[in-house]
């Protein structure tokens, strides 16, 4: 259920001076729960009874005693009053995303941050599939494309939906399925309301393929040293378990 939130003007009059004064206000108020619900109001109470009101819902006044269903009635026949109530709501819902903007969302806008990878297919037509994973964004309008030699690509693509990372900021994967050709280019191009120019990330298999062995060149060491680490520690056992043989002296 979403929260009901509000901003208001509100204006009072004040009959008399004495302790027993009567008090009259009234109140313009713009409510809304998400950007497609939103309602204006306009209020008139009256020593805290709420007399008359105007509600963009309907469409009209509305009274709630004798005399205020009369006026309200005269009001609801008065074309140019209900047109000037329908430029209020609509000046109601200009406001509205200002209003989320200033007070809902962060104040840091986040750059994206783009990286391409390949993974090979277990099926389909081609051997193996990039994938151009693009994270930490905000505000959430993106567009992910792939580039091959400079040109755009639009088969053999498909993306995930833009994914909330549940702070306000996304990230979304595109994937394109491929089969390499010595020489060629393959570019994910990510064009972003933050960015300057649209980020361009290529893949190069030289580097993913470095990469790959640094990889497997440190979880060979790191075996190695498990090896040995365990290694020492049977021996330590074997060596303190010894029982000593004491030397009779001649």
């Amino acid at each position: 259920m979403g929260i009901k939130c509000l901003f208001s003007v509100l204006f009072s009059i004040l009959l008399f001076s004495r302790a027993d004064a009567l008090f009259g206000h009234g109140l313009l108020q713009c409510q809304f729960t998400t950007l497609d619900d939103v309602v204006y109001l306009e209020q008139i109470f009256f020593n805290k009874v709420l007399q008359i009101q105007y509600n963009s819902t309907l469409g009209k006044y509305t009274g709630y005693t004798d005399k205020t269903r009369d006026i309200a009635n005269g009001l609801n026949k008065n074309p140019s009053l209900l047109i000037e109530e329908k430029r209020h709501e609509q000046n109601c819902k200009k406001h509205v995303p200002l209003f989320f903007d200033i007070f809902s969302k962060p104040d840091v806008h986040v750059e994206p941050s783009v990286r391409v990878r390949s993974v090979k297919t277990a099926s389909g037509h081609h051997p193996r599939m990039l994938i151009c994973s693009v994270h930490y964004f905000y505000p959430k309008s993106i567009r992910v494309t792939w580039l091959r030699n400079g040109k755009e690509m639009t088969s053999d693509v498909s993306s995930t939906e833009k994914l909330s990372n549940g702070d306000w900021h996304y990230q979304i994967h595109s994937y394109l399925e491929f089969t390499p050709v010595p020489g060629e280019k393959i570019t994910c191009m990510v064009d972003h309301g933050l960015l300057m120019k649209p980020k361009l990330c290529d893949w190069d298999p030289r580097t993913e393929s470095e990469n790959n062995k640094i990889a497997v060149g440190t979880a060979g060491l790191l075996l190695g040293l498990v090896f040995c680490v365990a290694g020492l520690i049977y021996y330590k056992r074997k060596t303190y378990g010894r029982e000593l043989v004491p030397v009779n002296s001649i």
